[in-house]
């Protein structure tokens, strides 16, 4: 048996949020409204500043799935492109060589994310890793989304879960696997495997790395850049049609388009 290599998405992988991207490109589509941007807009700033607890994700996963009721499957699929758009840009390239350097070392490679799975399935092909683990949020009737969150969501205690059946189907040896994440809301997944690794970790996350040892990366921190961009961002949800690129932080953002 060997081990594997599993990576958190947000704030891991990347930076920011996965759903902020996702929620922008519904907005291009029509998908939701320019209220619900700027509301989630707020939620990625708070998220990727404080990080989310379980009460807030929970509550994150039903608004996502009554945000869905109605919408095809089918038109959610095509959003992808746009999604990917948002969320390649923001990948860390240190993270990427970190996961290419334990697939040539014969260790599968996958994404655990809270995300739904149709996103996690894609980024894991584009990156051309082994696999994504992602979640089931909404239910489907007849080709369109009711609106009932459903299914597992991988959030806490359900990525250690969702990777020990994973260890189990396809012979992974967890005792030599590498997991990788920023929050301590991962501690479940961190501890499930030999070598876990913290990323950019939150305070409690910090703490308890140090106290077991564990390995710490540190890689370009949003902070104040992304209170600007978040700003910005908010403001710009209800209006202007434009790119704001921020020189002095390094950041692009691409703004909503005025409705003609």
């Amino acid at each position: 048996m060997a081990g594997a290599a599993f990576f958190d998405l947000d704030k891991t992988l990347m930076q920011g949020s996965s759903g902020f991207q996702f929620a922008v490109a519904a907005r291009e589509a029509g998908v939701i409204s320019r209220r619900q941007l700027a509301s989630d807009a707020v939620a990625n700033v708070k998220y990727r500043l404080r990080g989310a607890g379980d009460a807030q994700a929970e509550e994150l996963r039903h608004r996502i799935a009554a945000a869905l009721e109605g919408i095809r499957v089918r038109d959610l699929d095509r959003l992808a492109v746009r999604v990917l758009q948002g969320i390649l840009p923001r990948l860390y390239p240190q993270m990427l060589t970190i996961a290419y350097e334990h697939q040539d070392a014969n260790r599968p490679v996958y994404i655990v994310t809270a995300a739904a799975q149709d996103l996690a399935d894609v980024l894991a092909r584009v990156l051309t890793f082994d696999g994504g683990l992602g979640s089931h949020l909404s239910e489907v009737e007849n080709g369109l989304y009711t609106g009932r969150a459903t299914g597992i969501f991988l959030y806490g205690e359900a990525k250690a879960v969702a990777i020990r059946e994973l260890a189990a189907s396809e012979g992974i040896d967890l005792a030599d696997s590498y997991a990788y994440s920023d929050s301590a809301s991962d501690l479940p997944m961190l501890r499930a495997v030999g070598h876990p690794v913290v990323v950019n970790p939150d305070a409690e996350l910090l703490a308890l790395a140090q106290e077991g040892g564990w390995e710490v990366l540190r890689l370009d921190r949003l902070g104040r850049k992304l209170m600007i961009a978040g700003a910005l961002t908010v403001a710009a949800a209800a209006s202007a049609v434009t790119v704001v690129v921020l020189k002095a932080t390094g950041i692009q953002i691409e703004l909503p388009r005025r409705d003609r």
